[in-house]
């Protein structure tokens, strides 16, 4: 046997040397000249057994053939990093490991470079994860390069009053902004600015001159906000939305159309598409005609006209298929009625003042409130109390939302009548679609709530006479009097009357689907019912008949007549129904001595009064 030398050998000079040994060393660290050499081990891969190597190196990871000049030199550094062999490890110069799979690519999500749509994104173009919140009214493009695209023509009015005296101003976007620059009059004790129309130059110069905090603009231009009042240094900040109900007037003839004629001119022109020529005019096969301008919705979105949108485009998602078909099946389309619904932003300042938003509707909300103020002796020109203004305007945005619980108590009355008398599966459908708005509605009022209760309870210390001295003084912060917390529980009480009417036409509407299915399941256990006792009946039948017809030449039975046949088959057909049906029977029995005791107790119990 050779003996090993204990000096460490380069692959080169070993006499089992091969382009495939393997050699290993210890992580000791290189020696000085001067000390002694300490003893290296080397192994000599290729004189071991086949079975030494497996056990090392398993074969699914596959041992390539290196040359020794492929093997870059092993450093004091590069064995520092290695393990020793105790530890199991050891430098395999000639070895490769493949990946057995590619590691998964991803990509960031980019909605506007992707397919769907952002709904989420209130910021629109421009907008990226992880940008500045909120805009600064006192740089031009407000920090976003978006904010330029949101111009709009609006409509303005400004209401300066005081005990003896009140004075109303309309303004289109210039002639505001320059109106902004003047101090406001001495003898004008509350303001109300009213601003129909959302424009970033309008909305850049009311947030210079009363020092709005970017955050509450950042919200009023985007319109996928929750209701809720945010408090800040000088002012306080509300959302909240606005449902009403409107009529869909036709544009071709401005004009109401029937519900006959409408749904004729919708059938006529599916036809047209059909039939025609062109595949692409077909409905459903060309998404980008659908949504092109051609298929544009009765209601758009507001950056685009300043038509209000309805109740299933306001805070929708980008799927423009599911908003059209729940507008044209809406439960008020028959009627050529919608919900319109839009976002409105109110700000309550200290200097008493009051700024509110309207993305369309401002005029429904202004009139019934610029009456009170014109009034001498109402609550809102005696007090001149922002904060009053301020529930006022909320009592008309939420009694809007009235007329709409009247509406569905109308439909889902007709539609209960309908399921009653004649139930079917398209009824299903019908109120599916009604829960659905009504969810929708409910979602945005149900939220009104708990913003009234937090205005509440930020009441005012003071006395009702004390906060209205302290009215017109800033420094004294945002003053919720004691007045608006009485007249807020009125504004309250209205908006649970609604919610409370809106769920319980929901739970009708869900009792009605519940009836619908469970009337057509007992019609159809009736039938089958009905099915299982002709069955029954004729079952014996069927078998005698076969048994005697059958082709015999010795049959004497046959010859006997009708009536033996007879006398054979009615004693089997009773006996069959009464094995097969007695728990059938057995129940009707029980049923019918149950009903003759029930009817001779209430025979008795009438006796006995009339005795009396």
């Amino acid at each position: 046997m050779q003996s090993r030398d204990p000096r460490p050998r380069s692959a080169s000079t070993s006499p089992h040397s091969h382009p495939t040994d393997l050699v290993a060393s210890t992580t000791a660290p290189r020696p000085s000249p001067d000390s002694p050499q300490p003893p290296h081990v080397s192994y000599d891969l290729a004189s071991e057994s086949s079975a030494a190597v497996s056990r090392l190196f398993p074969p699914a990871i596959p041992v390539h053939s290196r040359s020794d000049t492929d093997v870059p030199p092993l450093t004091s550094h590069d064995a520092a990093q290695q393990s020793s062999p105790a530890a199991g490890g050891f430098v395999a110069a000639g070895l490769r490991r493949r990946r057995s799979s590619r590691v998964p690519a991803f990509r960031t999500f980019d909605g506007a470079d992707d397919e769907f749509e952002m709904p989420f994104t209130g910021a629109g173009v421009g907008w990226h994860p992880g940008a500045e919140p909120g805009y600064d009214p006192k740089l031009p493009d407000g920090g976003h390069a978006s904010v330029p695209q949101l111009s709009a023509p609006c409509e303005i009015t400004v209401v300066d009053f005081s005990l003896e005296r009140m004075e109303q101003r309309h303004f289109d976007n210039d002639g505001f902004i320059d109106f902004l620059k003047q101090p406001k009059e001495d003898w004008a004790k509350c303001r109300w600015i009213n601003v129909n129309g959302l424009s970033w130059d309008v909305i850049q110069a009311v947030g210079s001159t009363k020092a709005l905090h970017k955050l509450a603009i950042e919200d009023i231009m985007n319109l996928r906000n929750r209701t809720k009042v945010d408090w800040y240094p000088h002012h306080a900040f509300i959302i909240m939305t606005l449902q009403k109900l409107v009529h869909v007037v036709d544009s071709d003839t401005n004009s109401i159309s029937s519900a006959s004629s409408s749904s004729s001119r919708k059938a006529m022109a599916v036809l047209r598409q059909f039939f025609s020529g062109d595949p692409s005019q077909r409905p459903g096969t060309d998404p980008e005609k659908r949504h092109g301008e051609d298929a544009a919705p009765p209601f758009v979105d507001l950056q685009e006209t300043s038509m209000p949108r309805t109740l299933q485009r306001y805070q929708a998602s980008g799927n423009e298929a599911r908003t059209r078909f729940m507008e044209e099946h809406s439960s008020l389309a028959p009627y050529n009625m919608a919900i319109s619904a839009e976002q409105v932003s109110i700000f309550l300042t200290a200097d008493n003042t009051v700024i509110s938003f309207f993305e369309a509707s401002a005029g429904d909300v202004e009139r019934p409130i610029v009456k009170r103020l014109s009034t001498p002796g109402t609550s809102l020109r005696d007090s001149c109390d922002a904060s009053l203004l301020v529930q006022g305007i909320m009592d008309a945005i939420i009694d809007l939302a009235i007329p709409l619980t009247a509406a569905y108590t109308d439909i889902l009355g007709d539609l209960e009548l309908d399921v009653i008398s004649a139930p079917s599966i398209k009824q299903s459908k019908r109120l599916y679609i009604c829960i659905s708005e009504i969810n929708k509605m409910l979602r945005f009022l149900l939220p009104i709530d708990n913003l009234v209760n937090m205005l509440r309870d930020h009441r005012t210390f003071m006395t009702q006479e004390q906060a209205t001295r302290e009215l017109t003084n800033p420094a004294s912060g945002v003053l919720v009097t004691p007045m608006t917390h009485t007249y807020l529980g009125d504004v309250l009480d209205h908006c649970i009357i609604i919610t409370e009417s809106l769920q319980q036409l929901k739970q009708s509407s869900e009792n009605l689907i519940n009836l619908i299915f469970n009337t057509i399941t007992a019609n159809q256990n009736e039938s089958m019912k009905q099915l299982t006792t002709v069955t029954i009946i004729f079952l014996p039948l069927t078998f005698i008949t076969g048994f005697f017809g059958q082709n015999f030449e010795d049959f004497p039975e046959v010859k006997k007549g009708i009536w033996y046949f007879w006398a054979c088959a009615v004693p089997t057909v009773v006996a069959t129904i009464v094995i097969l049906m007695r728990d059938m029977i057995y129940n009707w029995g029980v049923s019918v001595v149950q009903r003759k005791k029930i009817t001779s107790i209430r025979k008795k119990r009438r006796r006995r009064g009339v005795s009396r």
